[in-house]
């Protein structure tokens, strides 16, 4: 019994390592259903918050702002980090990414982003152009 315990919390550890080591991490933060996600190739308006791993501090947020981003989700235009992190969305939907380096600006700074920063962005699908918004937010 006690090598199962103990091979289950070895199991256990080495996901979440794993886990660690991945270039993104997508966390649902509000759920919505809809019959038409985001796919490569739509224009998207989203808001946004981004954040230094590191220590915090905000580098940049669509928010102070008043207006949301808008870009063709998928192709080239943001970091990579985005362009992966908001496919398979609906409208309403929010979700926090975790973007490694690789997957953001790598070992470049960029202007307040120092290099090889892991990014946290809290990002809020507002629309995808021509697809009216049908869903609604599910409680977590």
């Amino acid at each position: 019994m006690r090598f199962t315990s103990f091979t289950a919390a070895l199991a256990l550890l080495l996901t979440s390592v794993t886990a660690l080591d991945k270039p993104l991490n997508i966390e649902v933060t509000t759920p919505v259903e809809c019959s038409r996600k985001t796919k490569a190739g739509d224009k998207v308006d989203v808001h946004y918050r981004g954040t230094l791993e590191s220590d915090g501090s905000e580098f940049d947020a669509s928010y102070n702002r008043g207006q949301p981003l808008s870009f063709h989700v998928g192709k080239g235009q943001v970091i990579k980090g985005w362009d992966q992190g908001l496919l398979d969305m609906c409208p309403g939907e929010k979700r926090t990414l975790t973007v490694q380096p690789e997957y953001g600006y790598g070992s470049r700074a960029m202007g307040p982003i120092p290099a090889n920063s892991v990014l946290i962005f809290e990002t809020e699908l507002v629309s995808i152009a021509g697809v009216a918004k049908e869903g609604a937010s599910k409680e977590l």
